[in-house]
């Protein structure tokens, strides 16, 4: 190869994977998070600061005991009670990245807490792993091919695939673990009557938002599997990037399978009757690291480019939604003064994960009122 042609190529895939021209830092199991050093970044560390102090100022308003704070936060779901184990939450806290160095972090960063929807990100990741081992041959597979005991049984049922599911634009019909799909996150308009006999909308056409038609995704992939989705995480994802053994994934008291003669816990891919994913905010920023790098922890792939691409592509019904992450794209949901590449796990209470791929940045938040995250993100941005 001639030098100058050489030289071309290098810029040229420099330009389409920006990171590749810098230098991340990823951290050893148990290791203190390294600092960025002083004017390694061009940044101003006093707006910075009062950044973190927005953060810190604006904590969740619901209470501390997370029960409490879900049964009022979902009281006007019927039927709606506490199925699954809940753990009584920290302060606000949080970290922001540069490239995987600490620009700023506050509050108790090892502390383990529910997250609640952020599971959902790393329950799409686990269809991710399937699908790049080829269990699932493609998400736009019928997911009635895979899982035939009846879950995936009816006219409307049977046309739903996995990304269907992955986008929450199935419109599922049914009953899991004693949550019905109409009884979740019902319109505001109406009663009993109307969302029980209500018309289903074509799959992949309307989303909605319903934390039963996750949990099924989680108990298909569980059969998948045949294994626990936790230790499908723990073995793919959690152990290579240096996760803690502090994070656990819970599912709800009664939800149990028999796989290969074996009873497994299918998990939540939320919390707000219990359940999902509790971990630290640090454990929260490996996961996010992986994701800024494209699926790569240092030099092993651990999730293949392609999956996260499909995943971060906005969907037909909300270009604000796609696998189970949530996009920065011009929409209802975007965050002004925030690039549109920018994509996020988002969990009740301020819960976040924020990846920026091009720029470099990781923004991890527990317990910031939900409403002011796109103004803190906001305030990040501008101190570059």
């Amino acid at each position: 190869m001639k030098p100058l042609f050489r030289i071309s190529l290098l810029v040229l895939l420099m330009a389409s994977n920006p990171l590749s021209a810098q230098k991340l830092y990823f951290p050893e199991r148990n290791e203190t998070w390294k600092a960025a050093e002083k004017d390694q970044f061009k940044y101003n560390a006093s707006q910075l600061s009062k950044a973190v102090d927005y953060a810190n100022a604006n904590e969740y308003s619901g209470s501390r005991d997370l029960r409490i704070a879900i049964l009022d936060g979902f009281k006007q779901e019927p039927f709606h009670k506490i199925l699954g184990p809940t753990k009584k939450r920290g302060g606000p806290a949080g970290m922001i990245f540069k490239n995987g160095y600490l620009l700023a972090s506050w509050g108790d960063t090892k502390r383990v807490d529910m997250t609640f929807s952020v599971t959902k990100s790393f329950l799409s990741t686990v269809a991710g792993l399937a699908e790049d081992e080829g269990l699932i041959v493609n998400t736009k597979d019928k997911v009635g091919g895979y899982i035939w005991d009846g879950t995936f049984d009816g006219e409307h049922n049977s046309k739903i695939t996995w990304e269907h599911l992955l986008q929450q634009n199935s419109d599922w019909s049914g009953e899991l673990w004693g949550g019905k799909d109409w009884a979740d996150r019902p319109p505001r308009e109406g009663g009993l009557d109307d969302w029980k006999f209500r018309k289903l909308n074509e799959p992949g056409t309307v989303m909605e938002y319903n934390d039963v038609r996750v949990n099924v995704l989680a108990y298909s992939l569980t059969h998948v599997w045949r294994k626990p989705v936790p230790m499908i995480l723990k073995e793919k994802v959690m152990d290579p990037i240096g996760a803690t053994t502090t994070w656990r994934w819970f599912g709800y008291d009664n939800a149990w399978t028999e796989v290969d003669g074996i009873q497994m816990k299918s998990v939540t891919g939320g919390g707000h009757s219990g359940a999902g994913l509790f971990i630290s905010t640090e454990d929260m920023a490996r996961f996010g690291m992986l994701f800024l790098n494209n699926g790569q922890w240092k030099d092993q792939r651990l999730i293949s480019e392609g999956w996260i691409k499909k995943a971060t592509a906005p969907s037909v019904p909300n270009v604000n939604y796609g696998y189970m992450w949530w996009l920065n794209q011009k929409g209802p949901w975007h965050w002004e003064g925030v690039p549109e590449h920018v994509f996020y796990a988002a969990g009740f209470g301020g819960n976040f994960i924020v990846v920026d791929q091009k720029s470099g940045l990781v923004i991890v938040t527990r317990w910031l009122e939900p409403s002011k995250i796109g103004e803190f993100v906001k305030q990040v941005y501008e101190v570059f």
